[in-house]
């Protein structure tokens, strides 16, 4: 196991949760769909209908400043959105 990094919680994605039932988490790179519906089914008590993963990759990014050009890159991350079964749902905030 160990398949999941972290929950996705923007914007963008807490819209699609409410109106879809959809859940995104940022995973390993290596995970594949079963993998992540086996983990997101253990973790959260909940019954995973279908999965769907995004490979994003890095980008080189250029900051001008006072002593001079920063260079730097962004990092490469997969990203899955989980669909739920009807009723079922995930409560990030839970424990805080």
């Amino acid at each position: 196991m160990g398949y999941i990094i972290k929950p996705l919680v923007t914007e963008k994605m807490t819209a699609i949760t409410e109106k879809q039932n959809k859940f995104g988490f940022i995973v390993r790179p290596d995970a594949n769909k079963f993998e992540i519906k086996k983990e997101v089914e253990a973790l959260y008590n909940v019954k995973v209908v279908g999965v769907n993963t995004c490979n994003y990759s890095g980008k080189a990014k250029t900051r001008y400043t006072k002593s001079g050009i920063l260079k730097g890159r962004t990092n490469a991350f997969k990203k899955a959105i989980v669909t739920l079964k009807e009723g079922d749902t995930i409560d990030f905030y839970s424990n805080i």
